[in-house]
């Protein structure tokens, strides 16, 4: 539950919601697919293999750790390139995290949306820096609770509120696109950016194709969790292995329930508030409209807990892996190897300090959609660490020179397709994570090839571990 609810952040309960509501079933849906396969197949194949892994691994506590001492490197080359890179996405996430509360508290109070974020942004500061890892992850249940509780009641309420699920899907079926998977709604766009309302309604245009390249590349969610560290993190740390089955199937079934309804809350905010929210920014604050429109205050209080236990839960996570990455693994591992754990803690809290500083910076537009932020910090990590987690697990002829390049060709051409490449339209504008997770696994495989094998000592640790032949320790 821990996992999951560090997973899906804010924007589970108000970026899908948004997408549903702004051009229907398929783009959300997708993605919502793709998410629930790519959970399920990493607790499946992922969790226990790397559980063993991380202890053999010198009984490794982070991602940049278990990467570095997997290749038994000395000059930690990798350790000190994958922590750059979980700064940097993990900067980016928490960006996506204080968008979520500004628009929360700025609808919610009718105030200023640059004041309320800040104030979300130091909230979420002070916590992180108030608690620990165990605190975060019990904190992060009963959180991944509440949010499931809130989406259940809004789904339901707001059902009801439109005269049934039949009233629903005949009212939403009226837009060209909305309930189909093989195709979109497009809405109407004036020149002043809004949606056209004409007599009351929302005008879209005509239904655009969805192909099996575009659903292809929003399927590709799922790879990111190959990747993802504050995923990654739990399998390393849970107390035993034996416990792993019942985790994947309590988190496989949190993932399909909560996905599937806030995709369907989209689709009841679209029937009940069709010209409520006129661009695709405004539409991620469909469930904050459908709770405090639809609920006695203190249920939509209840309700409206619910995104901030979904932004508290993910936030947390960001700002504190990012800044043991920097702490313990740059610091502590390659800058000053004898650092006291006071000093450790007290660069991890100017850490925290400074990325808390950039995200909300890179959260100062008012307009930022917060399901665009996600996806290119998702397909940065699944990019840069999902390939590579995946051959340092199942392949044992994966060198260090072939991790540190996989890593930065990764990353690389998720900034590459992104912000050049996908502007070319056509099949380029394709989610850039697939293309990047390709290049990564190509690059990882060519270069070890072309370079020296492991030693001997790396290809026993791999042989070990997949023969089972590791403790089952317990990481306190």
């Amino acid at each position: 539950m821990s996992a999951e609810a560090s997973d899906m952040s804010g924007w589970l309960l108000m970026g899908l919601p948004g997408v549903a509501y702004w051009c229907g079933l398929a783009e959300a849906t997708w993605t919502a697919i793709g998410l629930a396969v790519g959970t399920y197949i990493n607790w499946l194949i992922v969790s226990k293999r790397l559980r063993r892994y991380s202890v053999r691994a010198n009984n490794s506590i982070t991602l940049p750790e278990f990467f570095s001492n997997r290749f038994r490197e000395k000059n930690k080359v990798i350790l000190t390139v994958s922590a750059l890179f979980i700064l940097v996405f993990f900067t980016v996430y928490a960006a996506s995290c204080f968008v979520t509360c500004g628009k929360l508290f700025s609808s919610l109070f009718g105030t200023s949306y640059t004041s309320m974020m800040i104030i979300g942004a130091v909230f979420v500061l002070l916590y992180t820096i108030l608690g620990g890892f165990l605190a975060e992850s019990a904190s992060d249940f009963m959180q991944a609770l509440v949010m499931i509780i809130a989406l259940a009641v809004i789904v339901i309420i707001g059902t009801v509120n439109a005269g049934g699920l039949g009233a629903v899907i005949d009212n939403a079926d009226n837009i060209p696109g909305f309930l189909e998977l093989f195709g979109i709604a497009v809405p109407a766009v004036g020149a002043d950016g809004l949606q056209i309302v004409e007599n009351g309604a929302p005008l879209f245009g005509d239904a655009a194709p969805y192909g099996i390249l575009t659903i292809c590349s929003l399927m590709a969610w799922g790879l990111g969790y190959f990747g993802m560290p504050q995923v990654l993190l739990r399998f390393m740390a849970i107390r035993k292995e034996d416990e792993l089955k019942r985790s994947r199937r309590i988190a496989t079934v949190w993932v399909v329930i909560s996905l599937a309804v806030a995709v369907f809350i989209g689709v009841v905010g679209r029937v009940l508030f069709p010209v409520e929210h006129l661009t695709a920014s405004s539409a991620e604050n469909i469930f904050i409209t459908l709770a405090t429109s639809s609920l006695p205050s203190l249920l939509a209080g209840f309700v409206m807990a619910g995104i901030l236990a979904a932004t508290i839960s993910s936030s947390d996570s960001y700002l504190l892996i990012a800044a043991s990455a920097v702490a313990k693994n740059i610091f502590q591992g390659v800058v000053k190897k004898k650092a006291t754990d006071k000093q450790v803690m007290l660069v991890t809290r100017i850490t925290l300090l400074v990325i808390a500083i950039i995200a909300v910076v890179i959260a100062l537009d008012e307009d930022s959609v917060i399901f665009k932020i996600v996806s290119f910090a998702w397909a940065g990590f699944g990019a840069t660490f999902g390939p590579l987690m995946l051959f340092s697990l199942f392949w044992k002829r994966i060198n260090r020179a072939g991790a540190i390049a996989g890593m930065v060709s990764g990353a690389g051409m998720v900034f590459l397709w992104k912000l050049v490449i996908s502007k070319l339209g056509g099949i380029f504008a394709i989610y850039e994570l697939l293309p990047a997770f390709i290049f990564s696994s190509i690059v990882i495989v060519v270069v070890s090839l072309l370079t020296a094998p492991p030693s001997k000592e790396i290809v026993e640790d791999f042989e070990a571990v997949k023969a089972g032949n590791v403790p089952d320790a317990v990481v306190e």
